[in-house]
């Protein structure tokens, strides 16, 4: 019996909005999203295609932002730890023991914290385009703005023609609902880079529905602040992680170059690399949401 129904659960004093989808007694999979995104930010094609191939998948709007409760991170300032708790707390919620971990960017680190600090709740590991949990990106970032060249033993920064769009979308004209939602099309249409379309309709449609489930917009900047906070948990080596891993990454990624996906699978051990060609940052191009949902399909968990 395939369901879907919406929920809160508790992470501490936070509320939490999550979605399951598909037979509650099938083997689970939780989706985890990047910096300031949505749950929405799965596509439902994703979710469909998930539950066709026989799991019950869960997403859930992080804390600040979507329809969760919101932090004050001035006086509560937090971290990627305990965003990855926030996590558990949602498993912890639906009474999942163990799940397939798919984790989108920051997603992706918080899926690696995950799978080296709590193996046993993660029956599989996927990350999309992310970067090892313990790479600090700040130096790179700073060098590329700069216009200096890259250290040699650091991963590469975004590419020149993603830098210039943060630095010209500090002044773009945000004032009204229509300028907001065309400033966040003009970023998903660098992130989806220039190899693939780009879907707008779907695209305009999700920022759309991001605007207005947003109960607190300017909060989701907080994550930002937590993934620069680069504590001693995510240094932990991830030759630790015991759970089959999958690394999936566009060769076309303007934030984490191909090398990002690399080092990840150099780490882990047994670690499959999937590149897929073409694709950038994110999941707004025609048919890819279906072909990372059969990507996530081929990592089978290890037997009982």
């Amino acid at each position: 019996m395939s369901v879907t129904d919406e929920r809160y659960v508790n992470s501490g004093e936070l509320r939490l909005w999550t979605e399951r989808s598909g037979d509650p007694n099938h083997p689970s999979t939780l989706l985890i999203m990047g910096t300031a995104a949505q749950a929405i930010g799965w596509p439902d094609e994703l979710v469909a295609r998930l539950v066709a191939g026989g799991r019950q998948v869960i997403r859930f709007d992080h804390r600040d932002t979507g329809r969760s409760d919101h932090v004050d991170f001035a006086t509560r300032p937090y971290t990627l730890a305990e965003m990855a708790a926030d996590s558990l707390a949602v498993l912890d919620g639906y009474g999942v023991e163990a799940a397939h971990v798919v984790g989108a960017s920051m997603g992706g680190a918080i899926a690696q914290w995950l799978a080296v600090h709590h193996p046993a709740r993660v029956r599989t590991l996927t990350t999309l385009m992310t970067s090892p949990m313990g790479n600090n990106a700040g130096p790179a970032w700073a060098r590329a703005m700069a216009g200096q060249p890259p250290a040699p033993d650091e991963l590469p920064p975004p590419t020149a023609e993603f830098l210039r769009h943060v630095l010209g979308a500090a002044t773009t004209p945000r004032a009204t609902a229509e300028e907001r939602i065309e400033a966040d099309l003009a970023t998903l249409r660098v992130l989806n880079g220039p190899a693939l379309p780009f879907d707008e309709p779907a695209a305009r449609r999700y920022v759309a529905r991001s605007h207005e489930r947003a109960r607190n917009p300017a909060a989701a900047g907080n994550h930002d602040l937590a993934g620069r906070r680069l504590t001693p948990d995510r240094l932990v080596p991830l030759s630790g992680i015991t759970a089959p891993t999958l690394v999936v990454h566009g060769t076309e990624d303007p934030i984490f170059a191909v090398p990002h996906a690399r080092a990840i699978a150099a780490q882990v051990p047994g670690a499959r690399l999937e590149l897929v060609p073409g694709m950038g940052h994110g999941f707004f191009s025609p048919g890819l949401p279906r072909r990372i949902a059969d990507l996530v399909l081929t990592n089978p968990a290890r037997p009982d």
